[in-house]
This record gives C-alpha cells, sequence and structure tokens, in this order.
C-alpha cells in the first residue's frame, strides 16, 4: 500500500495534541517506524524547508515509514511543536534549523527518544540520542562565485544573507572568494537581515538597495526572505543566484543558478539510521564530494542558458569549463576555500 506525507500546520498548542496515528496513518500498525521533520516555518519556500520535505517524502516513498511535517509560524511555536512530535510516539524526530539548545534540553529531558538534525547545530558536543548533518557549502558557494564574478558587467556584485552567523557566512565567505578569484577588482556587498527568513518584503529591499549601489548579481542566501532578492532581480532587469534547491525557474532569465544544499539527503538518512537501528548520536558532515552539495547546472538545468541575454548565455561554456577545473582541483585538494566554520589564515581577506 503506497503511503502518504501527513502534514499538519500546527501552532504552539495544537502541536502538543498531535497523536501518533494522525489522519491516514490510523490504518497503520502502531507499531510502524514513525518519524516527525519540525520546520522553522512553513513549507512553501522553495528552498531549504522544501528540500527537507523531499527528504522525508523519500523515506516515506522508499523506506516504508510514517512520516508527519510539521509546519510552523517561527520560534514562538517550536517547542510545542517539538514536544508533540514526542508526545506522538514518533521513533525520531528531526528539528530543522530549530535552537541548538532548546533541542539538547529535550534530549535530556527525553533520553529515549531519537533526535536527529539534517543542518546546523552548533554545540560542543551532541548527547547519545541526537545526530547531526553538517552540510558544508562553502567549495559549492565557491563555485557560484566564480559564475557571479565571470559574468558580471558593473564589477559589483551582492549577497543577501539571513543572519551574520558561521554557518551562513560559510556560504558567503566562499561566495565572495571565487568572485575575487576571477574579478580580483570586484566589489562584493552583503546585506544581513537579522536571521528574519519569513519576510521577502525584506529581501526585496535589500537587494533593491545594492542593485541601486551597482550590483549587477545578488546572491540569495535568506531562505523564503531570499524570494524577495529573485523579484528584486526581475524588477530591475538584473540577475540573481537561487540557494538551497534548483530556484532557476522561479524568475526564468533572471536566475543564473543556484547553489544545492541537500538538506533532502541528510534527512532521509537520519530516518533510514534509526529505522535500521543504525543511529548514533554525535556530529556527521557532508559536502561537494559527497554530492550533498552543489549547484543546479549539476542537475542539468538550462533554464537561464535558455531564456538568458544571449550577450551572457554566450559565455556560459568557457565558465562552465573553468568551474568543472575549480571543482576537480577542490575535491583533488590542490585549491583550499574558505570556510567559515572553520577559518584558517585563507579566510582573512574574505571577512568583512
Amino acid at each position: 500500500m503506497k503511503r502518504h506525507l501527513l502534514i499538519f500546520v500546527v501552532t504552539a498548542f495544537a502541536a502538543l495534541f498531535l497523536t501518533a496515528c494522525g489522519g491516514g496513518a490510523a490504518e497503520e500498525s502502531a507499531d510502524d517506524f514513525s518519524f516527525a521533520l519540525v520546520l522553522p516555518g512553513a513549507l512553501g519556500d522553495r528552498s531549504f524547508s522544501d528540500s527537507a520535505n523531499r527528504g522525508a517524502e523519500r523515506a516515506i516513498e522508499e523506506l516504508g515509514a510514517r512520516g508527519t511535517v510539521i509546519e510552523t509560524s517561527g520560534i514562538t511555536e517550536h517547542e510545542a511543536a517539538l514536544r508533540g512530535a514526542i508526545q506522538a510516539g514518533n521513533d525520531i524526530v528531526l528539528p530543522l534549523a530549530i535552537d541548538a539548545q532548546l533541542v539538547l534540553d529535550l534530549a535530556a529531558e527525553f533520553p529515549d527518544q531519537l533526535f536527529g538534525a539534517p543542518s546546523d547545530v552548533f554545540a560542543d558536543e551532541l548527547p547519545d540520542n541526537f545526530a547531526a548533518f553538517q552540510i558544508n557549502v562553502h567549495e559549492s558557494s565557491f563555485l557560484a562565485g566564480l559564475i557571479a564574478g565571470s559574468l558580471t558587467e558593473t564589477k559589483v556584485v551582492g549577497a543577501v544573507v539571513g543572519g551574520d552567523a558561521p554557518a551562513l557566512n560559510q556560504f558567503f565567505f566562499g561566495y565572495k572568494q571565487g568572485v575575487l578569484e576571477v574579478c580580483p577588482d570586484c566589489e562584493v556587498l552583503v546585506g544581513y537581515l537579522g536571521f528574519d527568513f519569513e519576510n521577502p518584503t525584506l529581501g526585496l529591499e535589500t537587494a533593491l538597495g545594492q542593485y541601486e549601489q551597482g550590483a549587477d548579481i545578488v546572491y540569495q542566501i535568506a531562505g523564503r526572505s531570499g524570494e524577495g532578492v529573485l523579484e528584486a532581480a526581475a524588477q530591475t532587469g538584473n540577475y540573481a543566484i537561487g540557494v538551497d534547491s534548483n530556484q532557476d525557474w522561479i524568475q526564468p532569465g533572471h536566475v543564473i543558478v543556484s547553489m544545492i544544499k541537500r538538506v533532502d539527503i541528510a534527512t532521509y538518512t537520519l530516518v533510514e539510521w534509526a529505522q535500521n537501528d543504525t543511529f548514533q548520536g554525535g556530529f556527521n558532515e557532508l559536502g561537494m564530494a559527497d554530492g550533498a552539495a552543489g549547484i543546479s547546472w549539476d542537475e542539468g538545468s538550462t533554464t537561464f542558458e535558455d531564456e538568458g541575454p544571449a550577450e551572457m548565455t554566450s559565455q556560459l561554456p568557457e565558465i562552465k569549463t573553468l568551474v568543472e577545473d575549480y571543482r576537480t582541483r577542490i575535491l583533488d585538494g590542490e585549491y583550499e576555500v574558505c570556510d567559515a566554520l572553520n577559518p584558517t589564515p585563507i579566510c582573512d581577506p574574505f571577512i568583512n
């Protein structure tokens, strides 16, 4: 029997009343393996949360697990949503980009409950019932920077970043390094959004400000807020770079490429580990070498190639060769990209 993903839009109160057999899962045996993915916001960001959701859907389809995806309306609902997922009897609860201390406190309170974070947990150590993935994006963001630095005509490019934190600067510093590698006299603007990832208007206004300063390409690293960046590119006749998922199609001809962060792989893997009794608490890393980070061109995206202006698309064959050359050098250990999570002296020119 085909299993279907159950999606609950919860509030801080409604999450407390989720049950293990909610909705269409009631006909499954209570002994079946189940998981809950708790999102930091709502589905439909066409980016980070939607990528994790694809991993949940894959786990249901391929592993036969029962899955619940819990959408929230922000920080005030996170604890209630997590407690609701625990009380529902899920074998593993997957908090996505939710405050690490909150999850650590719950892991201590419920030592028999497994927790798995598909991305971005900042803590010195994790208990045995808590596993987390760090998907490193600096190398693939560097490739995006190479593309921006090769295509800019104004020699001014930008980035709109959800917040000033190491995990987000891992995107930005890698991107900046890529831009300056091919365009050493380029200016790289940055705007931080104060960790507001659910505000496309803020993203739009921030990007418009960068375009007004002369930028012709802006990299969005801001979740749902970043959709405003893509809109700003279209409004002004400029260009953008998407993030996390393939966003090339959202503003066709204005999104040059997207940096892909495969949160879906981490989500699926955590469910698989828990179901197969191979779960071990602690930190795990994935990156470009594992296929967990890359660019949309790797997936065959030709949206910009098909719909972008001829003066830019004519340059793409040469730029793709450049990208592959650097990718090979990076993977072979011949070229180092700044990692904001583990900074070395190579990062010095790229730190604001």
